[in-house]
This record gives C-alpha cells, sequence and structure tokens, in this order.
C-alpha cells in the first residue's frame, strides 16, 4: 500500500514512513493511495473488535497482520460501549480509554507503529490540541524511551479538568500554553515540520490527525458500531472540529461498511457547512464555545475528505451534510438527555442535538460520545445543576500542579523553546 501526499503526488510513502515523517512535502497530508474495499463483511463483523480491527488495518496500511495484531491488541485494551439513548438513538461511547477521549484509539495506536517502526534514533512529537489529543498523546507516549513528547494548546480554552489530564506528568511530556486560539497553534506545528533544522535535529513528527496512523485507527470503531446494530444500517452524527473523526468514518463507507449517510456536527465554528452549504471555503477568525474541543475554523482533514470524493468515488454531496450547533442549543441537549436519564459532555450533546433534529421515520441513529462528561463538569454543573462523580483518572490530577510554560503565538518563540 502507497500513501500519498495530497499536496504533492510526487510525493509517496510506505504506511511506515509516512507514519514516521507525520507530514509530506509543502505540509501535504499523506492518504492511502487505494482504500481497500472488504470481503465477506458479515463474517468480519462477526468477530471480536481487536481481531477485526487489525485485519482492517493490516488491508489499510498493507502490513502484515501479524505485525499489526500486537500492536492493535495493547493499543484497544480499553472498553468501547455503544448505549441505547432511546428506541431509534444510540450513543458510541469512545472515552474509555486513559486520557478519556476518543483520540487514545488513535494516538495508542500510532505509538506503538513507531516503538515498531523506531530505529533507535531520537523523537519529538509536537501536537497541537483543542483540548483532548494533548492528553491523549501525553497518555500514549509518557516514559517511551528515546521519545519526546511537546505539545501545545490555546491558553485558557481548554477547561481545568483537561488542562490537569496532561500537563501534570512531567518527564519526556512537555506542556506549551499558547496565547492565542487552536488555529495558531495548529499552524506552529505545520510551520516546524516545514524547519528543516528542527525537522532534522529533533527527528520531528506529530501525533496530531495530521498523522495517518492515528486517522486509520479510528475507521476500526465504526465497524463495531453497526456489528452491534446487528443488520441495522445507521446514520452517523459526529462532532466534528479538525474532521479526522468524519473523515475516518468515510474511510469505514469507502471500504464497504454500511451506512445511511453521515452527518458533521459543529459549532458556530462552521467553516465547512457553509462550504458545503455553498461552495465557498472561508474561514473566520475562531470563536470560544462550550464544546472548546471543536472551536476550529480551519479543519486541517477536509482534504483528505475531498481526496475521498475524487479517488474513492465516496458520493460525498449526497451522503454527507454538516450542520453548526450554537451554545444554547448545545446546552438545552445536555438537558434534554439528562431527562432522557444520559449523560453527555458538551461535544457529544451537540452531536445527538443534530442527529435528533436530522432523522427520518424509521432511521436508527448514532451519536460519537467523544469525551467523558466529567472533563466539562462546570459546564453540565450550570446546565443542570448537578455536580459530574469524577473518574479515577480525573481525581488523581485534580490538585496537581500544571508544569506548563506559557508563550506568544509566535513560531520563533516556539523555535527557541525546542531548541533549549
Amino acid at each position: 500500500m502507497r500513501f500519498l501526499n495530497l499536496s504533492d503526488p510526487s510525493d509517496s510513502a510506505s504506511f511506515e514512513q509516512a507514519v514516521r515523517r507525520g507530514l509530506g512535502r509543502g505540509q501535504g497530508l499523506y492518504f492511502p493511495e487505494t482504500i481497500p474495499v472488504v470481503t465477506e463483511l458479515d463474517a468480519l463483523l462477526d468477530l471480536p473488535f481487536a481481531e477485526r480491527s487489525a485485519l482492517l488495518l493490516a488491508e489499510l496500511t498493507g502490513l502484515d497482520v501479524a505485525v499489526i495484531r500486537p500492536i492493535v491488541t495493547a493499543a484497544f485494551d480499553f472498553p468501547l460501549e455503544q448505549v441505547a439513548v432511546d428506541d431509534r438513538v444510540n450513543a458510541l461511547e469512545l472515552f474509555h480509554g486513559p486520557s478519556l477521549a476518543f483520540k487514545d484509539f488513535g494516538a495508542r495506536f500510532m505509538a506503538g507503529c513507531l516503538s515498531a517502526f523506531s530505529d533507535g534514533s531520537p523523537t519529538t512529537i509536537l501536537t497541537a490540541t483543542s483540548g483532548d489529543t494533548g492528553a491523549a498523546v501525553a497518555h500514549a507516549f509518557h516514559n517511551k524511551p528515546g521519545v519526546e513528547a511537546v505539545i501545545l494548546y490555546p491558553k485558557g480554552r481548554i477547561t481545568p479538568l483537561q488542562e490537569k489530564l496532561f500537563c501534570t506528568l512531567g518527564g519526556n511530556i512537555r506542556t506549551v500554553a499558547i496565547e492565542a486560539d487552536f488555529d495558531t497553534c495548529q499552524a506552529m506545528v505545520k510551520q516546524a515540520f516545514d524547519d528543516e533544522t528542527l525537522r532534522v535535529q529533533l527527528g520531528l513528527n506529530s501525533a496530531n490527525s495530521i498523522n495517518v496512523a492515528r486517522l486509520l485507527a479510528q475507521v476500526c470503531y465504526y465497524f463495531e458500531s453497526v456489528a452491534r446494530l446487528q443488520g441495522r444500517e445507521p446514520v452517523f452524527c459526529v462532532p466534528s472540529g479538525n474532521f479526522g473523526n468524519v473523515t475516518a468514518g468515510l474511510v469505514a463507507r469507502a471500504m464497504g461498511l454500511p451506512m445511511k449517510r453521515m452527518l458533521a456536527a459543529t459549532n458556530v465554528n462552521d467553516t465547512v457547512p457553509r462550504y458545503l452549504a455553498d461552495g465557498q471555503w472561508a474561514p473566520r477568525d475562531t470563536v470560544a464555545t462550550l464544546s472548546n474541543a471543536m472551536d476550529i475554523s480551519r479543519p486541517n482533514n477536509f482534504p483528505r475528505v475531498e481526496a475521498l470524493a475524487q479517488r474513492a468515488g465516496v458520493p460525498i454531496a449526497e451522503f454527507l451534510d454538516s450542520v453548526a450547533v450554537s451554545d444554547t442549543d448545545t446546552t438545552d441537549a445536555i438537558v434534554a438527555l439528562k431527562a432522557k436519564g444520559y449523560l453527555a459532555d458538551p461535544h457529544s450533546a451537540l452531536a445527538w442535538w443534530a442527529l435528533d433534529a436530522s432523522l427520518a421515520d424509521g432511521e436508527i441513529g448514532v451519536f460519537a460520545c467523544t469525551a467523558h462528561p466529567a472533563k466539562f463538569a462546570e459546564v453540565i454543573l450550570d446546565a443542570t445543576g448537578e455536580d459530574v462523580p469524577l473518574p479515577p483518572e480525573l481525581a488523581a490530577v485534580k490538585d496537581k500542579t500544571v508544569l506548563s510554560a506559557t508563550i506568544p503565538g509566535d513560531f520563533s518563540r516556539l523555535r527557541e523553546l525546542l531548541l533549549d
């Protein structure tokens, strides 16, 4: 399997090379040259999650399943749940990993791949986070020999518990609060990859969803969701910021997984909903919202969505829709779900709100629950008047000291820090 740089098709790589490089020339994203179509789908859906995932990822990466299987088994060693909220909607809970967010699937798979591919050279993982990626990457790479992780995040724009979960580890995890928004953090990461001195001297790699290993790991839980529906063809709704999770769902569709359509729910940072409506790519300044992990105006993965239409024949115009949901409706969604007996964080509640409004009679829907509600305890308390009990992972860090440095959104300052 070859992976092509979407910005420069002359730049291709094996899966191992694509994972180790992170970004291609000209800040280009790597993407499979072809999407394999699964055979014997029913037999595949009957398999346990980890075994099915190993087979899927072997097909997508071109690696032997004997190489992939131990990586997947170690990475996906936590529960995945699908809960019926009512008779037509299911919650796909992806937050039962060590960082309490869906990013654990991709970050742990990528860390396993880099360990398997390592030639012993030092590696610096440079990543931007809008809330949950940071914790997943930090926990996936904490104490990994030969790896230092540097994680940028927008100062004051993630919740205190999100911050504590990854900014208190120390050791080989360095966290940097940037006095700007997430889009600035993401742009600084891309600038670093364009800096030859940094790239070579530090062995730069990225664990954002720009890294194809992160993206492909997420394909697997869409197959698990459909397997649990026992033959029913769902409408998926995904809370969307950088659009990696949506891209993974569309890859699953291209592989032959049955689904009726996909709905990408954004907050008021609505670049994609407007683009799909009028064909104009017109990012605006990023606005802070209750669903802070989606406060992104320049979603990095959208070129991969368009590549699926052009290269894999996924009918994006008919199959993918995107809607923006306000903070007021997000709060109403948290309250409405609580009345149904289901507690959801703002991102997941926002996705339910969009899905519930979209379902036609007789359709079954699945919304992705991307973060544990306790990570947004303050938002839920304000919305419902109830405290959320902290799981052990958050209780253990809530009183720890944040170890982050703080710098302005200036690449020269980041460069100094990285070379220090």
